[in-house]
């Protein structure tokens, strides 16, 4: 009897003793049976395994593209006008959001969660290249819609500063440039929205939109954190090997004005860490939508 052990490594073997004739025919016969034996017990150890080695996965590349604009206008810094529900008109001078945690979903239920060490963003409108993601080793198959949070999840924000390196650094780089986190109340901004209005009762005719708040670490505060979901509807993201799917979505910054709640200029001219936020989180985790698919 052969015993395997689990990687398949013999710990015993032995063939069948035929007793011998005085014509050797089952002499002869016993030394074919033991080569046969031989020769089973040999292909046991190559071919058989409990835990064989997994087959490698086909892979592609994705671009995620954020084209924010205003309604049906393209949006544009310092220089465009736009008019809310409320009737007011208003530029917008700076524009700020982060996205992390993105999923793929797939059509066949094998949804793809990009590494969290590597699914942290900073959209900004006056940077062009930070509006385009590039998002690697995505597996190949057909993907019907996308997940993302806005801003920055809990467990990321209140983990050591090693783990916050890049992105969310915030003493140097774009964070720190953009002025994207609290140091007096210690958190990220998830969105920074920022304009002039007549409408505005500041000095200065400026609004501030500063909307954070991850649920507080020792204990609990305004938790502002949001899931976008997007459905790719009658569209499909195709990732196959050696080809970049290229996937569009529309940000419209005017939902944060026009959402559930109608966000007035006059009535609400600067809003940070207070619990009116939390309108303001409702009003723009609606803002995204699919644009165009395409499949190279």
């Amino acid at each position: 009897m052969i015993t395997l052990n689990r990687r398949c490594v013999s710990k015993s073997a032995s063939a069948p003793i035929i007793p011998l004739n005085s014509n050797g025919m089952k002499k002869t016969f016993s030394y074919l049976l033991l080569s046969t034996v031989t020769v089973v017990f040999i292909a046991a150890i190559i071919c058989c395994t409990d835990d064989p080695l997994p087959l490698p996965t086909t892979t592609g590349s994705v671009k995620l593209k954020f084209d924010n604009v205003m309604g049906a206008k393209d949006l544009k810094l310092d220089t465009d006008t736009y008019t809310n529900a409320a009737g007011e008109d208003f530029t917008v001078s700076k524009l700020n959001y982060y996205v992390s945690n993105i999923k793929l979903i797939a059509a066949a239920g094998s949804n793809f969660t990009v590494p969290q060490d590597s699914s942290y963003f900073l959209i900004r409108e006056g940077n062009v290249d930070s509006q385009q993601i590039t998002i690697n080793h995505v597996p190949a198959g057909n993907y019907t819609g996308i997940e993302f949070v806005i801003g920055i999840d809990s467990l990321r924000s209140v983990s050591d500063a090693s783990k916050r390196t890049g992105i969310l650094d915030k003493d140097s780089g774009p964070t720190n440039e953009e002025a994207m986190y609290w140091d007096w109340n210690p958190g990220y901004i998830f969105l920074k929205l920022e304009g002039n209005s007549d409408s505005a009762t500041s000095a200065n005719g400026k609004f501030y939109y500063h909307i954070g708040g991850f649920g507080g670490l020792t204990e609990k505060t305004l938790n502002n954190i949001r899931v976008a979901k997007i459905d790719f509807g009658s569209q499909t993201a195709t990732v196959s090997q050696n080809a970049v799917t290229r996937i569009n979505l529309k940000a419209d910054i005017l939902k944060v004005f026009n959402g559930p709640t109608k966000l007035s200029i006059k009535e609400n001219t600067s809003v940070m860490f207070m619990p009116f936020s939390k309108n303001i989180a409702d009003n723009y985790m609606r803002m995204f939508s699919l644009d165009q698919i395409n499949n190279q």
